[in-house]
């Protein structure tokens, strides 16, 4: 009669579920589950800090469908993995952490890294459970796995006790639920959809936002086939970018602040009104503005503004609705309406804004001529990691993406430290394709660490880190006494590029812009990981803003 351990079924239970990917970092008591994991089949990559680990697993989640995996230490490693399960939670992406714990009888007794950690992962995530008995694992697997991805995806935590993973259970007594099926695609009501068209009709200055719930839905055909039947402008959010082409002729990108302001008709798609949205209020947003809204969760419907129709359910599901609804219709938005041509108006005039920037060929360099030359340098297919305020930002205006779940940032949550996770997460996911990060240099430093682990992992990763010596600004040199410099100064033109090559990648260090161009193809044209640091003016900044990013 054959037994299996805790760490075996746990393994062989996430496997059956879907789960390909894992992150994390060993130690006790957490070790049998990672090599279990590997003999299961399920490609695991050992980071240098369980942040990194935890955010490559939501990212994995995003991308593929099905969650990634975390797998942390008791205790501290608990804590440290709560980053990526909150940036999880607010994305809505899919990932189970996985904690170690001491053993199950020396509960209460202060045991080796004890800590109450189910109690302090239910804040972060959609459901937290302790495993009690060996022979459970699969169906707590089961529900974790299910509860991530149904409804509105989230992040899962799962709590594994030293004697629960050496433990045995004779197989037979083992049951290893069905894989869970893929989520339903709830549709909405007929009425519903025809008082959106309704409303989409009505309107004088209509617009769609585009959010990354259809991103996540696959809903890219269901998107652009509505668009570009309506003939209506659209707006995507940082990570609904690519849904539609950046480039597509009805984006309104590059008049953001101007279509929000002036539309008088919003179809939200899988997008939400709070801070990135600027809250869907004045002075931002027409005070009278009507809002159509589709979302997974009836829960989200009219945060913040009022949604004159609620259309709740799957995006992918919805969208066709709508254009099956449209086959009766004659209605299109014509491309020559004062509202195109306003817009058109306002996107030339902010091109023009930045063009100066862009043609300052000085040195230290700023970051739109900086984007100059990455921007096309980037292959069409690559997956783009955004990270720091001003290079994220920017980059977001400058580095246009062409297809959906190619933008990974940080997101809903803004969280800093997600860079080198998501590179991580992009890389095992898309080995096949260009996996690009573009990080301010105050950034790179929350993770940088795992230069090592793209560089063990022979990830032919490119890495730009644009490098103005501080956080949001730097200064042209540091005070001879550090205490002097202001808190967010850093190091005037750190190596990055050291490091880098410190771990056995290829690193180059950029001083003036004219040498940059060849630096981004000598990167591209290396094998493995590489590096280019690219020394900014201290003052460099974004073009004058008429808001401020926090503006209500």
């Amino acid at each position: 009669m054959a037994k299996l351990t805790g760490a075996t079924i746990m393994a062989r239970a996430l496997k059956e579920q879907g789960v390909e990917y894992m992150f994390g970092i060993v130690g006790f008591p957490v070790q049998p589950i990672a090599r279990a994991a590997q003999l299961a089949g399920i490609k695991y990559y050992g980071c240098r800090n369980e942040q990194s680990a935890s955010y490559a697993a939501g990212a994995v989640g995003y991308m593929t469908g099905r969650p990634g995996a975390a797998l942390v230490v008791s205790g501290p490693g608990v804590v440290h993995g709560l980053a990526g399960l909150s940036n999880a939670k607010e994305n809505c992406w899919p990932m189970i952490l996985i904690g170690g714990a001491s053993s199950v009888k020396q509960n209460g007794m202060g045991a080796f890294q004890e800590e109450r950690q189910v109690m302090i992962a239910s804040p972060f995530c959609k459901f937290a459970h302790a495993v009690e008995h060996v022979y459970r694992i699969p169906f707590y697997v089961e529900m974790a796995v299910r509860n991530s991805i149904y409804g509105r995806p989230g992040a899962c935590y799962l709590d594994m006790p030293d004697d629960i993973i050496l433990g045995e259970a004779e197989e037979e007594t083992v049951h290893f639920p069905a894989k869970c099926a893929e989520p339903p695609r709830m549709t909405a009501p007929e009425e519903s959809i025809q008082a959106a068209l309704n409303a989409l009709e009505s309107a004088k200055n209509p617009l769609i936002i585009v959010g990354k719930g259809m991103a996540w839905s696959r809903a890219e055909d269901e998107v652009r086939a509505f668009i570009e039947r309506t003939q209506v402008p659209f707006l995507a959010s940082p990570m609904g970018k690519g849904v539609l082409d950046d480039n597509h002729p009805l984006s309104v990108g590059a008049a953001r602040s101007h279509a929000l302001q002036e539309a008088d008709v919003i179809v939200l798609m899988g997008a939400r009104l709070n801070w990135i949205m600027h809250f869907g209020l004045p002075p931002r947003f027409n005070k009278n503005v009507r809002i159509v809204q589709l979302d997974i969760s009836p829960e989200a419907i009219s945060q913040n503004v009022p949604a004159e129709v609620a259309l709740v359910g799957d995006g992918k599901a919805i969208v066709g609705q709508m254009n099956k609804a449209l086959e009766t219709r004659q209605w299109f938005y014509p491309k020559d309406t004062p509202w195109h041509k306003a817009i058109a108006e306002k996107s030339a005039a902010n091109a023009k804004q930045i063009q100066v920037m862009i043609d300052d060929d000085s040195a230290p360099t700023n970051y739109y001529r900086a984007f100059r030359d990455i921007s096309p340098w980037i292959p069409e297919n690559a997956i783009i990691i955004g990270e720091g305020a001003n290079t994220m930002d920017i980059g977001r205006t400058q580095m246009p993406n062409h297809g959906p779940r190619e933008r990974l940032d940080a997101g809903s949550y803004g969280t800093m430290g997600i860079g080198m996770g998501f590179v991580l997460a992009a890389a095992a996911v898309h080995p096949d394709r260009p996996i690009i990060s573009v990080s301010g240099d105050s950034a790179i430093g929350f993770s940088g660490m795992e230069m090592e682990t793209v560089c063990r992992f022979k990830m032919p990763v490119k890495i730009i880190v644009l490098n103005n010596g501080g956080i949001g600004g730097g200064v042209a040199a540091l005070p001879d006494n550090p205490l002097d410099a202001l808190p967010g100064h850093l190091t005037v033109a750190a190596r990055y590029d050291k490091m880098m090559e410190a771990f056995g990648g290829k690193g180059f260090f950029v001083t003036d812009p004219k040498d940059l161009k060849a630096a981004l193809d000598a990167a591209m044209a290396h094998p493995g990981p590489a590096l280019v640091n690219v020394q900014l003016h201290h003052a460099a900044g974004r073009k004058p803003q008429q808001f401020g990013w926090h503006t209500s």
